[in-house]
């Protein structure tokens, strides 16, 4: 199976990027991972709200296939505990997922389109953090998930 987390924009923050690539680093021993940035919408601040999350939606369009196994991390999403997470992984394993592409929205969350293409919506908290700390929470939960299924030692119950 390979893992992509797509999000809008790229990781600004010096320490958010540096632990990113600490689990990214990690995350490579489990599973085919990657992580893709699509460019800020320009002149977003002349769009509305609908306008930007329109625009940002057919750019997350372009990055599916028909095939992938899509779950969007949305704060309406359904709400795991760790080896609960790592269940769901093992789930769409088992069921022959190809791609999961987890996908993390811009600062206004996603579009109906893309709503409609979503196979899933997770949540990590019903607190609302910002997309980019968003990415280092995603990938050190796919590290622990993965660090749980195959009986690593850094998940404690």
């Amino acid at each position: 199976m390979k893992v992509t987390l797509l999000c809008i924009g790229k990781t600004d923050e010096g320490y958010l990027a540096t632990g990113i690539e600490k689990f990214l680093l990690r995350l490579k021993h489990y599973v085919n991972f990657s992580m893709v940035a699509i460019p800020d919408i320009k002149n977003s601040k002349h769009l509305s709200i609908d306008q930007q999350r329109a625009k940002e939606a057919v750019l997350i369009m372009k990055q599916l296939s028909s095939s992938d196994q899509v779950v969007l991390l949305d704060e309406r999403g359904k709400e795991f505990r760790s080896v609960e997470f790592a269940g769901y992984l093992n789930k769409l394993m088992v069921g022959g997922a190809q791609h999961v592409v987890f996908v993390v929205g811009g600062p206004y969350g996603f579009d109906d389109v893309v709503y409609q293409r979503a196979n899933g919506k997770i949540s990590l908290s019903k607190m609302t953090f910002s997309h980019q700390m968003v990415r280092l929470f995603v990938v050190e939960q796919l590290y622990r998930a993965f660090s749980i299924l195959k009986g690593g030692p850094y998940h404690h119950e």
